[in-house]
């Protein structure tokens, strides 16, 4: 009985936006193929993409992504890619449509969650995001405070206060 590996170890799984999940409330997710270069595909296989300051915004009626920072490859030559430059995302013409509307209505954003491999292909999973308000935000620190103590009650370190 043999086991196949699908992850080569080494490669980083998936590269996630940590904002994300602490200043919006995500209803839909979507996941959108994204137009890079070269030195790009082996910086993001490094590891060295961050999504945390990412958004997503029409031009015309194609979707491109904003802020997406993906380091300069290292051992890249002249021609290495520029680190903040807007990408295309690639997604079926009803989606576009669809979240076009959405964000056209109002109050609401598309926001890069995370990037990952499907095979040899790098794929992004947007979201169509309402923005939290303090007071969302609080509750869900006290809602995490409380999962924390009953976890280390169950655990049975009953030394806390």
């Amino acid at each position: 009985m043999s086991s196949k590996k699908t992850d080569k170890p080494g490669l980083p799984r998936d590269i996630r936006n940590a904002k994300a999940g602490r200043d919006y409330f995500v209803e839909e997710k979507y996941e959108a193929g994204i137009v890079l270069t070269g030195t790009e595909v082996k910086s993001i296989r490094a590891g060295k993409a961050n999504l945390s300051e990412g958004f997503c915004r029409f031009v015309k009626d194609q979707l491109f992504i904003y802020g997406l920072h993906i380091d300069e490859y290292t051992f890249g030559s002249t021609n290495n890619h520029i680190p903040r430059r807007e990408r295309k995302l690639l997604l079926k013409r009803r989606e576009l449509r669809k979240l076009q509307r959405a964000v056209e209505s109002g109050g609401k954003a598309i926001i890069p969650l995370r990037m990952y491999f499907k095979q040899a292909l790098i794929k992004v999973e947007i979201g169509l995001c309402v923005g939290k308000k303090l007071f969302d935000k609080r509750d869900d620190l006290k809602k995490k405070a409380v999962m924390r103590d009953v976890d280390r009650y169950m655990k049975g370190d009953r030394f806390y206060a």
